[in-house]
């Protein structure tokens, strides 16, 4: 079977609302406020929470605190499990994309650099998690994104054969990873960082979830 491998945030979701506001639970126990802005910081955000918590050290002028980074991220952690979907939503089509492709015979499963007891819990309260037959977070293996044992091992889960899957991602580390696993890459353009992709020189450039069939078929072939 051919699968079609997915990023979870920044690329079926938004989640840099709820991230960015449990990274200010951080900053406030700090007794500094809240030092990001779900409105200009959305694209740190949705490079995970070591990223959110060194820029906010990094304008308090503390950016080489590596103590108080690794003593707060736990603390972070646990802010956005006690709150993680107030503020996510799915971009739009994603569902219906990824429904079309099982409907047209591809695997479909999610390789994310979250925590994965933290992705399960968003997929099951965002309602989707059975659309997917993998999900593989960031401590299921030894080894994470951009190692491309992370990537195939998704799709040995989903079904497929690792040499025939492509990742749909929003990042530099997605893109490296399809590239260290020699497999195409389709990389969106409507995240924060949308603007930034072309110069990563995927397979593919994804503007709208409705494309994304054409797409994949195009670079893996009929399923």
């Amino acid at each position: 079977m051919k699968t079609v491998i997915f990023d979870l945030d920044g690329t079926l979701a938004d989640t840099s609302g709820d991230l960015i506001e449990a990274a200010n639970v951080c900053f406030r126990d700090m007794g500094v406020g809240a030092m990001l802005d779900p409105a200009t910081d959305a694209g740190t955000a949705l490079r995970g929470g070591r990223a959110m918590l060194t820029l906010g050290l990094k304008r308090l002028g503390r950016a080489h605190d590596i103590e108080t980074l690794n003593r707060y991220y736990p603390l972070l952690l646990e802010a956005y499990a006690k709150d993680i979907d107030s503020r996510t939503v799915m971009y739009p089509g994603a569902m219906d994309a990824v429904e079309r492709l099982k409907t047209l015979g591809y695997g479909v499963g999610i390789a994310t650099n979250k925590p994965e007891g933290l992705a399960e819990e968003l997929l099951r309260r965002l309602g989707v998690r059975e659309a997917f037959a993998s999900m593989v977070g960031a401590d299921t293996l030894p080894v994470r994104k951009p190692d491309p044992e992370h990537l195939f091992e998704a799709a040995r889960r989903a079904g497929g054969d690792p040499a025939f899957t492509c990742l749909v991602g929003d990042s530099d580390t997605d893109r490296n990873t399809s590239r260290n696993a020699g497999v195409p890459s389709i990389l969106v353009t409507f995240g924060p960082a949308g603007g930034d992709m072309a110069a990563l020189e995927p397979e593919a450039l994804l503007d709208d979830f409705a494309d994304l069939p054409a797409l994949v078929e195009r670079l893996l072939g009929a399923p």
